[in-house]
């Protein structure tokens, strides 16, 4: 009794001390001014907000390029097992997810034990900086990059030691390898780079990688590489196989039009699998109709290679209407662009919401930008329609 007793009072302690971590970290009013300086923007039309526009514009909205989405999606083969599977809802789905895992694993080359599933990727950025930065120390990532992995390890105590990209976009590989520590929980390279959309050439990822992973794990999130032609080349997830501390993340998100359904998996060494897997059930978070249609969407390669067109197409006809209206857009190999403006943010969110458009803004160096994500071809001809009206 004695034991149980003492183990209670230590878990309380300990769970008290988590707690306090998160509740101070929400108190804290914002983060540190990063090196590149990114901050969103926080007006009228918050980026806090799930669209980037205010709530009660949602109904003004007809092109919705604010959430990096899939317009074309998701895939009918992945409809269709989606409503079949609805049927078996009072099951929990145990048995679908090691099918899906399987089939993960195969097309991944690696071993189960390697894959772990989930509601998104998002879900796995975030698990991951609670496995690995529960005791605090520092995660290296680039600046400016996607920040869900990084807010998280910031809310339960850690630090960032943030690296500006290089002038061409590219990560400072070099610069992120000098930051290691030995406080260094992971090091954090998102590729291509959200909200940049270049990409850091994979020969230079997987050499950093095979030095650098013997000393810290490497989380390396792909939520866009399918988007390419040649994504099979700039993965790097055939490192995992071959033994090296790397983390790899993928979401059904992009290249299969399943944002809304929450359906993600990260590959990774085994031990880093179940280092997750003693905090959390993963798979309890995973619904069953998510894997059927994920499962369905794997198996629909034309229709991954219609949105991987599409998107394309629409992006070249983006880029080449910024560039004739004066802009001076950053190459993208995702489905969004980046790009500076010359007014203030607030008032060009405002004027794109006023004509039916909804896009995202930044500040980064103290300069405004604005990042619009690919949608139809009739809502990206309203965007370009609407941009230079407003310019």
């Amino acid at each position: 009794m004695t034991n149980f007793s003492q183990n209670r009072r230590e878990w309380l302690k300990r769970s008290a001390v988590l707690t306090g971590s998160l509740i101070t970290s929400l108190s804290i009013p914002s983060f540190s001014k990063p090196a590149f300086g990114m901050t969103p923007y926080k007006g009228t039309y918050a980026l806090a907000e799930p669209y980037g526009i205010a709530p009660h514009a949602l109904e003004e909205i007809k092109a919705r390029l604010s959430a990096n989405e899939n317009p074309w999606g998701p895939s009918k083969m992945a409809v269709q097992a989606i409503a079949e599977a609805a049927g078996k809802g009072n099951r929990y789905g145990h048995t679908i997810a090691k099918k899906m895992l399987a089939m993960v694993a195969e097309k991944e080359g690696v071993s189960e034990d390697c894959i772990l599933l989930a509601p998104g990727s998002t879900d796995v950025l975030e698990k991951t900086a609670f496995a690995l930065c529960i005791n605090g120390g520092n995660v290296v990532s680039a600046d400016p990059s996607y920040m869900s992995l990084i807010n998280t390890a910031r809310a339960i105590g850690a630090t960032w030691k943030n690296i500006p990209l290089k002038s061409d976009y590219a990560h400072d590989l070099e610069a992120m390898a000098s930051a290691i520590d030995g406080e260094t929980k992971l090091v954090y390279i998102c590729n291509p780079n959200n909200p940049t959309g270049t990409l850091t050439p994979a020969s230079a990822i997987k050499s950093f990688c095979e030095t650098v992973s013997s000393r810290v794990p490497v989380f390396i999130d792909e939520a866009y590489i399918e988007l390419m032609d040649d994504h099979e080349k700039q993965t790097a997830v055939g490192l995992v196989g071959q033994g090296y501390d790397v983390i790899i993340a993928r979401t059904f998100s992009k290249i299969h039009g399943m944002a809304g359904l929450r359906m993600g998996y990260m590959v990774a060494k085994p031990e880093r699998v179940q280092a997750i897997k003693k905090l959390v059930r993963t798979e309890m978070g995973v619904c069953m109709t998510s894997l059927e249609g994920a499962m369905a969407s794997m198996k629909d390669v034309e229709f991954q290679s219609y949105t991987r067109t599409n998107n394309k197409e629409c992006r070249k006809y983006v880029f080449e209407s910024l560039k004739r209206a004066g802009m001076d857009p950053i190459p993208s190999h995702t489905s969004f662009i980046l790009f500076p403006i010359q007014m203030p943010v607030k008032e060009f969110l405002a004027g794109m919401v006023e004509r039916g458009v909804g896009i995202r803004g930044y500040t980064i160096n103290d300069k405004p930008y604005a990042r619009v994500s690919m949608g139809t071809r009739p809502e990206v001809e309203l965007f370009v329609q609407s941009l230079n009206e407003i310019i």
